[in-house]
């Protein structure tokens, strides 16, 4: 049964800048019980001194993120997205409360046991990551990249925001007893209620907006399978959008996606693995003592977390955006060029000098991501932009995999920082 929308312009359609704003608060959710713990380092160094926990924490969370990620990528097309991505919200809401049951179960006493717990529970935030990351990218992909931006600049302003929050709660109990702790206590609860706003979000407004009914529509008829229940949940009837299986075959496969989206996959990998392999782990263990103190680091993270912000959103201004392949591929290896800039800022520059580095970083890694998942997916249909969604998200991960693990030769021949 046609409808009214079918036919119309998805820009004339209503709810645009309110799917805008959704993707965004979707966009921190996905990142934020993450960028919260990376920005309570400080307590868990002070809690767990002997563990290296951004280094460990790190490298426990991601190869879940992966190896789920590489699952649901592979099954993308029969995985019902919808249920994926609420199932991943939700993760995310428990797993962050258990992080408080666990302290005030603990009492904040670190210890190898408590340790271990700590890393199940970050081991959940990988799973939680790659269904919700991967979901979403996948399903915005199939919309439009006025839609893909917001998302991908919500994940940016989750870091920016998650450093605010914690400058704030570690300035107001600086003085007081256990004020370390308390502070990332409130943090965390915070963190946990910016989860549970995404679960209601995504389950009972975003899909009832007209732009979003719109294309998903649009990709059902084109044979996706995986906005069903998202059309459902809108209250909408797809008999309409039933096709036969020849139809549903003509979709590329996920090898041909790849094949002719190698170098954005490539590049995604590379973006990940150099940023990743200095922040965290480098910024906390590897830039010597400075006069801001036990603030360095944070400022540090700070200043990453809000370069890379902005640089989600430098690809709106037109000139700044790079949609020639072999531009971004030679910027992005252009970026490697950090690792000797780090290397010596460290060993010999001024807290001024790592500060504008470290802002850098985050500003090119942001923009770059951005730039890669708008221009990619066009020209595909419907399924097949949900499938390179999740395909590049698999690169994306992997990169990030590599980064952390890479960030470990920092400490080869080290025994305390530079």
């Amino acid at each position: 049964m046609a409808d009214g929308y079918e036919n119309q312009a998805p820009e004339k359609l209503q709810g645009k800048f309110k799917a805008k704003v959704i993707c965004c608060i979707l966009g921190i959710g996905c990142l934020a019980s993450w960028n919260s713990m990376l920005t309570i380092a400080d307590y868990y160094y002070h809690a767990f001194p002997d563990y290296h926990p951004s280094r460990v924490l790190t490298v426990v969370y991601q190869p879940f993120a992966l190896g789920a990620i590489v699952i649901l990528a592979y099954h993308e097309s029969k995985i019902n997205t919808r249920k994926r991505n609420l199932i991943g919200y939700t993760i995310f809401t428990i797993s962050t409360l258990l992080l408080i049951v666990l302290d005030l179960t603990t009492r904040g006493r670190g210890g190898i046991g408590p340790y271990i717990g700590l890393c199940a529970i970050v081991a959940s935030f990988g799973l939680a990551e790659a269904s919700v990351h991967g979901g979403m990218i996948g399903d915005l992909s199939l919309m439009c990249p006025e839609l893909i931006q917001p998302f991908i600049a919500g994940m940016g302003a989750s870091g920016a925001l998650t450093s605010a929050f914690r400058l704030m709660t570690k300035a107001a109990f600086v003085n007081l007893n256990d004020g370390l702790r308390k502070g990332a206590l409130i943090f965390l609860a915070i963190s946990a209620s910016i989860q549970f706003l995404c679960v209601m979000l995504y389950a009972y407004v975003f899909p009832k907006l007209p732009i979003v009914n719109y294309y998903r529509r649009k990709a059902a008829s084109e044979g996706s399978k995986t906005v069903r229940a998202d059309l459902a949940a809108a209250g909408i009837q797809n008999q309409s959008y039933s096709i036969d299986d020849v139809s549903n075959n003509q979709r590329l496969s996920n090898k041909q996606l790849l094949v002719q989206n190698i170098d954005y996959a490539v590049n995604l990998a590379l973006i990940y693995l150099l940023s990743l392999s200095i922040f965290p782990g480098f910024l906390y263990e590897n830039t010597g003592q400075h006069g801001l103190g036990s603030w360095y680091a944070l400022v540090l993270v700070a200043m990453y977390n809000c370069g890379n912000m902005v640089g989600r959103y430098t690809p709106l201004v037109e000139w700044l955006k790079i949609e020639n392949r072999k531009g971004i591929t030679i910027v992005v290896l252009s970026r490697f060029l950090f690792i000797p800039a780090f290397y010596f800022t460290a060993k010999y520059g001024y807290q001024g000098w790592m500060i504008m580095l470290v802002s850098l970083l985050g500003l090119t890694t942001g923009h770059f991501n951005v730039c890669i998942l708008i221009t990619a997916p066009k020209g595909y249909t419907g399924p097949e932009k949900n499938a390179l969604g999740n395909l590049l998200v698999v690169f994306l991960t992997g990169g990030i995999v590599a980064g952390t693990s890479l960030g470990w030769l920092w400490l080869i021949g080290k025994k305390n920082a530079f």
